[in-house]
């Protein structure tokens, strides 16, 4: 049976006394037999040195501290049971109460499963992708309201938004959602892509509410659809409600003056590197609007690892991805992520860590051979080396040594850095990137598909844009990241705007190509073995007993006529006659079949 929480935000249940009040207290609820200890942060006014114990039998007071500001406390509980529990603050004469919640657990959802190799994600912007309800648009208590006709303005985009459109995303072949971040974003500007958190306990109003998040992922899950929430440890915004008094001097780094991150990964790993740069590199602020969270300090450790659990506890999450995941202080972030794993042993959590070469990429994988012994707990890496491969195999004609797609081969060669080359994300671009539409030569729908076909095909955990697969090309390359994520045609409400039939027929191919993806083990879990070629062909097998798939890209401007015999380090352990994965047509391979310029042909052995 299906259980129902109920989150008490703030109820206070006797008058604040003039000088001392609760505002907030964090985790907002909470559940019995978790491994994470809860420790809650009590924030309101004169707070420091209260005295602080629980009413009821269930939950107590292991032990309590302050922080620098006079207006935190930091409380460490003991859950025995669930129940509805009065907090009582207790200084000098005054008393405030507070009630909270402690659910019981299902212990069911402790091993549930999680994304992987089996799975294609779909990668989508809210407040771009779908607006289904116009009256959360603007909000009062939201700084910037909604203008559609600028770039980096807000659009509209909600929940509901997302949830009335789940069905297409199934229909792709998709089986798991990321989402960027839903939580509240209240910059003046540019708010929209919610990477700027103003409160890490609560949906930003304009796409909806706590409730409706836990709705979209019960409404997923109906559909068999997994959901992914996007985490930021690394900062928070300038908006958030800390900023104004923050705990402690230390919770975000600080300098005299604005002092941006050097950006320079190498610095981590690097035995070489200058102890100021390596500080800089972790301590240095993101952007302007980003102040950079200090993960060494414990109690800030510890709200981040709680806030993560939360999440997924309350919601029913199925993963995680995290932001710029090597600008964080890299021992705590490794704690953090193995908090999280030890709460929910099968959750798969990928981390952006956006770098090159392989090598650099492959050092923050859980488990990987580092000569420092460093362990992130990481399972999955974004494949940024194999991506940019992809596109710049495209990119042009391909012509001269080692381009074309002899790009794509180098970087899976590369597989034998990583210490598990099945978990990397694979992708051709994503809200950071330009478009694949925008990089490939001349914009052209043929060699998009190319791009597909690898990103279906190749080892790894495929992602998928939002617009991707109708073919959708930035608004105005020049303006960056706003005109990439442009809002998805006719999901708006009151656009009547359809689809192309140029846009009509992409979908139609990556329809096809992925729902056929979702059904074949032999990409989910195959081997791979692949071929040298300097034509700007590439061709490969992905096998296990019992089968093999081959694929063979042609990014030339020839036809290439395909000799089996080429491939007989294991085009002789299988039959010669397959089948044709997206037309179903029989297919003899020794029978000298050709591939037209800018093609592709995928057979089922």
């Amino acid at each position: 049976m299906k259980k129902t929480f109920f989150i008490i935000f703030s109820v206070l249940l006797s008058l604040s006394v003039m000088g001392q009040r609760i505002d907030r207290v964090e985790p907002l609820c909470w559940w019995t037999d978790m491994k994470m200890p809860l420790t809650l942060l009590i924030q309101g006014e004169n707070l420091a040195d209260a005295e602080v114990s629980v009413r009821e039998p269930g939950l107590a007071v292991k032990g309590q501290h302050n922080a620098e500001s006079p207006n935190y406390l930091f409380v460490d509980m003991e859950v025995s049971s669930p129940g509805l529990y009065t907090i009582m603050l207790k200084k000098g004469k005054k008393k405030l109460t507070y009630k909270y919640q402690v659910h019981q657990r299902d212990m069911a959802l402790r091993s549930r499963g999680s994304y992987g190799t089996q799975d294609v994600i779909y990668l989508l912007m809210p407040d771009r992708f779908a607006n289904a309800n116009l009256n959360n648009d603007n909000m009062p208590q939201c700084a910037e309201k909604v203008n559609r006709s600028e770039f980096y303005g807000r659009h509209g985009g909600d929940i509901e938004g997302i949830m009335r459109h789940l069905d297409h995303i199934a229909a792709l072949g998709a089986t798991a959602v990321w989402s960027t971040p839903l939580l509240l974003d209240n910059e003046p500007t540019q708010s929209y892509h919610g990477y700027a958190c103003a409160d890490y306990y609560h949906i930003d109003p304009r796409f909806g509410t706590n409730q409706m998040y836990r709705a979209l992922a019960d409404s997923c899950h109906a559909k068999g659809l997994k959901l992914i929430m996007d985490m930021v440890p690394n900062h928070c915004g300038a908006a958030h409600w800390w900023m104004k008094d923050l705990p402690y001097k230390d919770w975000v780094h600080q300098f005299p003056k604005y002092t941006q991150s050097n950006w320079q990964f190498t610095t981590v790993m690097d035995i070489n590197a200058a102890p100021s740069d390596q500080y800089l590199m972790a301590s240095g602020w993101f952007d302007t609007a980003m102040p950079d969270m200090n993960l060494d300090n414990p109690d800030l450790l510890h709200y981040f690892q709680q806030m993560a659990i939360w999440w997924i506890e309350y919601a029913g999450l199925d993963g995680l991805r995290v932001d710029t995941y090597p600008y964080n202080e890299k021992e705590p972030i490794s704690q953090w992520t193995k908090a999280i794993r030890d709460e929910y042993p099968n959750i798969n959590i990928v981390g952006e860590c956006w770098t090159r070469p392989a090598s650099q990429i492959a050092y923050w994988q859980a488990d990987a051979a580092n000569a420092d012994g460093y362990n992130s707990h990481l399972p999955t890496v974004m494949d940024f080396p194999t991506s940019e491969a992809i596109i710049g195999a495209l990119a042009d004609d391909g012509k001269g040594w080692g381009n074309g797609l002899l790009k794509v081969y180098t970087a899976v060669a590369d597989d034998y850095l990583y210490a598990n080359p099945y978990n990397l994300l694979i992708f051709s671009g994503n809200h950071d990137t330009e478009r694949v539409g925008d990089l490939v030569k001349d914009s052209n729908p043929d060699r998009m598909k190319l791009a597909a076909v690898m990103v279906a095909t190749l080892r790894g955990i495929p992602q998928l844009l939002y617009g991707e697969e109708i073919g959708m090309l930035s608004a105005d390359k020049t303006k960056g990241h706003g005109s990439l994520r442009r809002d998805f045609p006719g999901f708006f409400e009151g656009d009547a705007q359809g689809l192309s039939n140029a846009q009509k027929e992409m979908l139609n191919f990556y329809t096809t190509l992925f729902q056929w993806r979702k059904t074949e083990p032999l990409i989910h879990r195959g081997k791979t073995m692949h071929f040298l070629s300097r034509d700007n062909t590439y061709a490969y097998f992905r096998y296990a007993n019992g089968g093999a798939v081959f694929v063979f890209l042609n990014a030339s401007d020839e036809v290439k006529t395909i000799d089996w015999t080429r491939y007989d380090d294991i085009a002789a352990r299988y039959s010669s006659v397959g089948r044709n994965v997206l037309t179903g047509a029989s297919v003899d391979m020794k029978s000298g079949v050709k591939v037209q310029p800018l093609s592709f042909l995928i057979v089922r052995l």
